[in-house]
């Protein structure tokens, strides 16, 4: 390199990284929450579902308050995921649609109550402290 020539740039010094906790915290309940289950409506149904051997598709609308169309693409979803088997027949002369849970079903509804259970631990456990 000649004395003419200017020497390289130096390169920028990286940015000054926030101080990381020697602990790593564990993860958020939260994250464990199933999008599929924890909608509350979807959350209805389980529970209700949980609670039966079956139950009536007309018992479910009332219940949670849904149109039927609304209550229909909610079943859609959780049979689609199999958490539910939706089972059409006839009572008496009237066509009726039972809806039971799957054993796939009870550990989703299961694994979300622990996680929401876990979740007020850490709550009522930061607001004692």
């Amino acid at each position: 390199m000649s004395p003419a020539e200017d020497p390289p740039p130096e390169p920028p010094e990286p940015p000054e990284q926030p101080a990381q906790p020697e602990q790593p915290s564990p993860e958020h309940p939260t994250n464990g929450l199933d999008e599929t289950v924890h909608q509350r409506h979807r959350l209805g149904i389980l529970t209700i579902t949980a609670e039966a051997q079956r139950a009536e598709f007309g018992y479910l609308r009332e219940a949670l308050g849904l149109t039927p169309g609304n209550l229909s693409k909610h079943l859609t979803v959780l049979e689609q995921a199999g958490l539910v088997e939706v089972e059409k027949g006839y009572a008496g002369r009237r066509p009726r649609t039972w809806v039971r849970i799957t054993a796939q079903g009870r550990a989703a509804l299961a694994a979300e109550l622990a996680t929401l259970t876990e979740l007020l631990r850490r709550h009522a456990t930061a607001r004692d402290t």
